[in-house]
């Protein structure tokens, strides 16, 4: 299969983006962002054209998203009026909170992942790792020295993959506090060294 990797996202994907993101980060995040359908409205509205690198087929067909976050913004961002917007006030204020667990900071050096996403049907066949590819050359093109991911813990193939293009585990974490509330309880921070 040809792969063909874009910068940025075209108006007439978000909807496919969307859905490719929610599908790939769902069982994470439903808890808190459920229900699909709203989650897949908010994550539409808040999705930044300009910090995703995308992969298509030869027939122009959505096959992945790999997004990222800088001290510019990210993918899938937001705050609190996006979330009333979507949720009304007490459904943002609540998610707010939830997702503020989930946060962490930006270093100046360091471009993060922001969500890798590959449609069903083109799983294994190199999608994910063009984008990782694509978006490492990405980063080194614009001065960041690591490009770095979070994976939860129980995800092995993603961090198989990760392992194999070069991550290395710089951390783990455990959280009682994320098992409550996202379902998982372990967390590896991995980067590579641009």
């Amino acid at each position: 299969m040809s792969i063909w990797i874009g910068h940025g996202l075209r108006p007439e994907h978000r909807t496919a983006a969307a859905l490719l993101y929610w599908q790939a980060f769902g069982g994470k995040l439903g808890r808190v962002m459920g229900p699909e359908p709203k989650a897949l409205r908010f994550i539409e509205r808040v999705m930044s054209e300009r910090h995703v690198i995308t992969a298509f087929d030869a027939t122009g067909q959505l096959l992945g998203v790999i997004g990222y976050r800088t001290h510019g913004g990210s993918f899938v961002g937001g705050d609190r009026h996006d979330l009333a917007a979507v949720y009304g006030r007490v459904g943002a204020a609540w998610r707010n909170a939830c997702l503020a667990v989930l946060a962490s900071d930006q270093e100046a050096r360091v471009m993060i992942v922001d969500g890798l996403a590959v449609s069903a049907t083109a799983r294994g066949m190199g999608v994910g790792a063009a984008l990782i590819e694509a978006l490492c050359r990405e980063a080194q093109a614009r001065g960041y020295r690591e490009l770095r991911l979070d994976v939860v813990g129980e995800n092995l193939r993603a961090r198989a993959l990760y392992e194999r293009l070069g991550f290395q585990v710089q951390r783990r974490s455990d959280s009682r506090l994320t098992a409550l509330i996202f379902g998982f309880h372990t967390a590896f921070v991995m980067a590579r060294t641009l």
